[in-house]
């Protein structure tokens, strides 16, 4: 009886021990109650797995890409919780980044479209013995919304397309549109084509699609700033999905993510054997190709617009994030580097694609991760 007793009282003294060693671990492995780690910050976020916060703190100033806007603002909620920094991206388009940072105005911008060699030049005063460089953070189609009533179903290819943004297709039922959709019911309804009114990573990319693939069609050289006549503009990518969205008619171009509420997106012939439509996996597939053409530490991508490869989607984009190599300001280094090695990891990049953007290839990734590390 008495051996009995003591097996009893030694299991329940065990079972304490057990159950309070739990409620230890638990308390030093929540994720989500605003626990320290040994340096007194948030090591980890909800659903952003581990953070490494390092020496992190005070507030960074961004500026640049409205196409990765909606990533980073994701990014940017998962970073703040964990580390207690916070980050203000305007998102007011690449030009505005660009020139942003080389006044010396953000710790870091986003463009998607890599440093020209005078922007290159122009950072070299503020990158104090070293220089601006590009880091491919973030992919995803550019998609052509648009909003014509009855019409679900949409394709159009390159010719089409320069011809409706250059004002030389002015109606829905054209016969160069019908021909590409036999079978569709296309209104007598004037076509209301919506351009970026700021200067744009996003135009520029999409006219590179043009020019590559019907230069016959899109005489303008291309660049940020639009260059075509006619048409309506508006500013951001926002600002251009606002207005398909409230425009019956209308078509203009932005990134996959601000497809939605009664948008719809027009599927690419590229003359594989299917019309292509937009999307994580579409992208990805033509991203995957790009091959980096920067020198140095700068990985700026050469992107295949021409792609004909089944299921890849040829009018995509990669935003960069531009920093200096060196000379980066030391009271917003740490933050900086922090934060970028966060969107570049494994963690970061899973967000991407689950908010319709696409996760850029691990060959690339993998070389980011390893400058953001050795940025000073």
């Amino acid at each position: 009886m008495m051996l009995q007793r003591k097996n009893r009282l030694r299991a329940l003294s065990l079972g304490a021990l057990a159950v309070s060693g739990a409620l230890a671990l638990t308390a030093c492995g929540s994720d989500d109650n605003g626990n320290s780690d040994a340096t007194g910050k948030p090591s980890t976020s909800a659903g952003a797995g581990a953070i490494k916060c390092d020496d992190a703190k005070g507030q960074l100033l961004a500026d640049g890409s409205s196409a990765q806007k909606n990533a980073i603002d994701a990014w940017v909620k998962n970073f703040s919780q964990a580390c207690g920094v916070q980050i203000n991206y305007k998102g007011g388009g690449s030009g505005a980044g660009v020139t942003a940072f080389t006044q010396g105005q953000v710790a870091f911008a986003g463009s998607d479209s890599a440093l020209k060699p005078e922007e290159v030049t122009a950072s070299k005063k503020i990158c104090s013995g070293g220089q601006g460089i590009d880091l491919p953070m973030v992919g995803g189609p550019i998609a052509l919304g648009y909003n014509v009533p009855g019409v679900d179903n949409l394709v159009l290819d390159a010719p089409t397309l320069a011809k409706i943004f250059d004002s030389k297709i002015t109606n829905w039922n054209d016969k160069a549109i019908a021909k590409l959709n036999p079978g569709v019911k296309l209104p007598n309804l004037k076509i209301q084509a919506f351009h970026r009114s700021d200067e744009s990573g996003t135009t520029d990319n999409f006219t590179k699609y043009l020019i590559a693939t019907t230069p016959d069609n899109w005489k303008y050289s291309g660049g940020k700033a639009w260059q075509a006549k006619g048409g309506q503009s508006a500013p951001q990518s926002a600002g251009v999905a606002q207005q398909v969205k409230q425009t019956s008619g209308a078509i203009g171009y932005f990134e996959l993510s601000y497809v939605k509420d009664g948008i719809k997106a027009v599927s690419i012939n590229t003359g594989a054997s299917k019309p292509v439509a937009p999307s994580t996996e579409s992208a990805t597939a033509d991203i995957a190709a790009a091959k980096v053409v920067g020198t140095g530490k700068d990985l700026s991508l050469q992107l295949d617009y021409k792609t004909k490869a089944e299921g890849a989607y040829p009018i995509t984009l990669v935003t960069y994030e531009i920093v200096c190599d060196k000379g980066n300001k030391a009271d917003t280094l740490p933050a900086t580097k922090a934060f970028l090695r966060y969107i570049a990891s494994e963690d970061g990049q899973k967000i991407l694609s689950t908010i319709d953007y696409a996760p850029v290839p691990d060959e690339i990734i993998a070389k980011v991760r390893t400058t953001v590390d050795g940025l000073s």
